[in-house]
């Protein structure tokens, strides 16, 4: 039993979008979202399918969680600097801004701050 169709290697056909007149078997199939329409563009009117279009289509598996965490306590284990105070932990933050070298009154037992401010006043002499 042969082919049911013709070669078509001389047929000419239409494209779908901007109406042109091309070779039958250099159209494309449109696919969007995966799927095939009954849509024949030509190369210039044919848009790949967009991967944007797809989202939500693969699933996406992105934990936050850790499955066996453990406390931090290189903050107490880590030893006393020159100054007296605990140092080299994880959290041995020292900051200041607005005003220099104060932190707020409710994490002051979370980041402790050691900052502190020097000044010097001289004096002007204006003549």
């Amino acid at each position: 039993m042969g082919n049911r169709y013709a070669s078509g290697k001389k047929a000419i056909a239409m494209c779908d979008r901007c109406g042109q007149q091309f070779l039958l078997k250099t159209l494309k199939t449109e696919i969007i979202k995966q799927r095939k329409y009954q849509l024949l563009v030509c190369a210039e009117c044919w848009d790949p399918d967009q991967p944007q279009l797809m989202l939500g289509t693969f699933p996406v598996d992105d934990p936050q969680a850790l499955r066996n965490p453990r406390k931090d306590t290189t903050y107490v284990t880590s030893g006393v600097n020159l100054g007296g105070y605990t140092a080299g932990g994880s959290r041995d933050i020292q900051w200041g801004w607005n005003p220099v070298g104060g932190s707020r009154f409710f994490d002051d037992g979370l980041t402790p701050n050691y900052l502190v401010a020097t000044t010097f006043v001289g004096t002007v002499t204006v003549s």
